[in-house]
């Protein structure tokens, strides 16, 4: 399963985005698909992560309240609504497979090392 993700862009601080993680195959339900984000020069780290058919969701405590992940079933695919956005938030979103989901969320957890080429988002007044 190859997963895309897209819909970034330039915002003000305290705007939203919504980006997508579309997977190229059908079988992706059965697994954690989590959201990871890599500001310029860190390193890349987890934001949220979820599987579609187990009621588990998980953020990192820095963007809890804020973003929400989900599947949207019209279009196939996973979804992360982000609101209040804030300049710390800026960097690309990458969305991928992951073994498990929850505390300790970490790109070791990724079941492939192909990132795909991510979206970027600006959050700056």
């Amino acid at each position: 399963v190859q997963l895309q993700a897209s819909g970034g862009g330039s915002v003000q601080p305290g705007g939203s985005l919504r980006l997508s993680c579309t997977p190229s195959g059908s079988h992706w339900r059965r697994y954690y698909i989590a959201w990871f984000r890599q500001a310029p020069g860190k390193e890349r780290e987890p934001v949220a992560c979820l599987h579609s058919q187990i009621d588990n969701t998980y953020y990192v405590d820095s963007v809890k309240g804020r973003f929400t992940i989900a599947v949207d079933n019209d279009e196939d695919s996973v979804y992360l609504q982000m609101n209040s956005l804030k300049p710390e938030d800026t960097g690309v979103y990458y969305c991928g497979l992951v073994g498990q989901c929850g505390l300790g969320l970490s790109t070791r957890w990724r079941l492939n090392n192909d990132w795909g080429q991510g979206t970027q988002v600006t959050v700056s007044s």
